[in-house]
């Protein structure tokens, strides 16, 4: 069993900074593949970010490119979303993921990850 624990998300506004962190428990967080994801109100959960476990892959995908990054500490468990020149668009309920038993699916899709956090709001005022 594998809990997260998403913290950092707050208002803030159009341009701003905010950095969320997601908590991690289990013995092999090294090995699992992480992501962050979004949801809207009344839209779909939305890929952000993924990184693998070494930490020396990353995706995104064009709507969060070179606005977005996504780190990981494995000595610490945790990984991380730091997200800049923020817009009225991105904001949603963030939501850390992880994939313990990543087989080569497309960190795109939701059904590659098996635990999930309760999420953290961000808002993004004009």
């Amino acid at each position: 069993q594998v809990q997260l624990v998403e913290s950092g998300g707050g208002l803030v506004q159009a341009g701003g900074s905010l950095r969320l962190s997601c908590a991690a428990s289990g013995r092999t967080f090294s090995t699992y593949v992480m992501g962050w994801f979004r949801q809207a109100p009344g839209k779909e959960r939305e890929f952000v970010a993924s990184i693998s476990g070494s930490g020396s892959s990353t995706v995104y995908p064009d709507s969060v490119k070179g606005r977005f990054t996504i780190s990981r500490d494995n000595a610490k468990n945790a990984v991380y979303l730091q997200m800049d020149s923020l817009k009225p668009e991105d904001t949603a309920v963030y939501y850390c993921a992880a994939s313990t038993k990543f087989t080569g699916l497309s960190v795109r899709f939701t059904s590659t990850y098996d635990y999930w956090g309760q999420g953290t709001q961000v808002t993004v005022s004009s």
